[in-house]
């Protein structure tokens, strides 16, 4: 075996994994197992909601559309976040079961790739609207049933590769400083920074997933936003502008919905220190919110579904 072989043995060596890590939470406010209760009220309407809006997405062939394979897609998103995240905070903090294995951390920290699915599909139905408002003799023909399967599936296997490659990452840290992670789940960023070797690279890829699957989409989404604006001040009917306008309402409250708490924490972190429990607590709001209201929102904004539920239930509307 020769000196370069020997090194590497002892770099390899020297990587350390804890068995288990121990998942902080909220740590000395009063009643917070009301806060989980309340998350456990949004985790159910939040599965209920999304279930709705895929049933009646998958099973109304009149919405096998462009749009709505994104709305699917959106909704399907949701409900992985939701499913990935709640139970396992009930699980933790409810039933005072904080302890986490480490292959189920770096499992845990995997399923964020629903997160970035979010942002990603935000961004497509932002494309979608600029292509049906700014270009819309030509929709058909750049947007298709297709098309639109083939993007949303790229998206999947990007988000998939790139938080693999974090995970790989992760599992090249020795984790010897502590194994108790300051979040309410096995957050990547606390966990990187547990390491008491390099960690360089690990903040280097935190850094990008942000740039990637926040500031990037977000620009994405506002560039749409201005060539469809700038469309919309060339119809010269207030009438018409309202109308195009109207089919942008939906995902500007989606878009709201997802971002705003983001750009939230962020400015509060930039501008003064959040406490660990500030922190939890408006993260987890972040995470949890947009998966409940998302089909709430598309319920009640979008004609189509409004008009399948009235004929499931039966309703019919009286006539003003």
């Amino acid at each position: 075996m020769n000196a370069n072989d020997t090194n590497l043995f002892n770099v390899n060596v020297s990587i350390v994994h804890p068995e288990y890590f121990f998942i902080g939470g909220l740590t000395g406010v009063p009643y917070s197992h009301y806060y989980y209760i309340f998350l456990f009220c949004t985790y159910i309407i939040a599965v209920i909601g999304g279930c709705t809006v895929l049933l009646i997405i998958a099973f109304d062939r009149s919405l096998h559309s462009p749009k709505y394979i994104a709305v699917f897609n959106l909704a399907l998103a949701d409900f992985g976040e939701t499913n990935a995240l709640i139970p396992n905070m009930m699980r933790t903090f409810l039933f005072e079961s904080q302890y986490i294995s480490y292959n189920a951390c770096l499992a845990n920290m995997f399923l964020f790739l629903f997160n970035t699915t979010q942002c990603f599909t935000l961004v497509i139905l932002a494309f979608d609207r600029f292509v049906a408002i700014c270009l819309p003799l030509r929709y058909h023909a750049i947007i298709n049933n297709t098309v639109m399967s083939l993007i949303c599936s790229a998206v999947w296997a990007f988000n998939a590769f790139q938080m693999a490659l974090t995970m790989y990452f992760i599992s090249r840290l020795s984790m010897c400083k502590s194994n108790v992670i300051q979040s309410f789940f096995c957050d990547h960023g606390p966990v990187y920074r547990l390491a008491c070797n390099d960690n360089s690279i690990n903040s280097f890829i935190a850094k990008l997933n942000t740039g990637l699957y926040f500031i990037a989409p977000l620009m994405l989404i506002v560039l749409s936003y201005l060539g469809i604006f700038l469309a919309l001040s060339k119809i010269t009917t207030l009438e018409g502008r309202l109308k195009a306008l109207k089919t942008c309402v939906s995902h500007l409250l989606l878009v709201t919905s997802l971002f705003l708490p983001i750009i939230c924490i962020y400015l509060i972190a930039l501008t003064t220190y959040l406490s660990p429990n500030a922190r939890i607590i408006s993260v987890s709001l972040a995470y949890a919110t947009p998966p409940m209201l998302n089909p709430i929102i598309y319920v009640l904004n979008t004609a189509e579904i409004k008009l399948l539920i009235r004929k499931v239930f039966k309703i019919r509307s009286v006539p003003s």
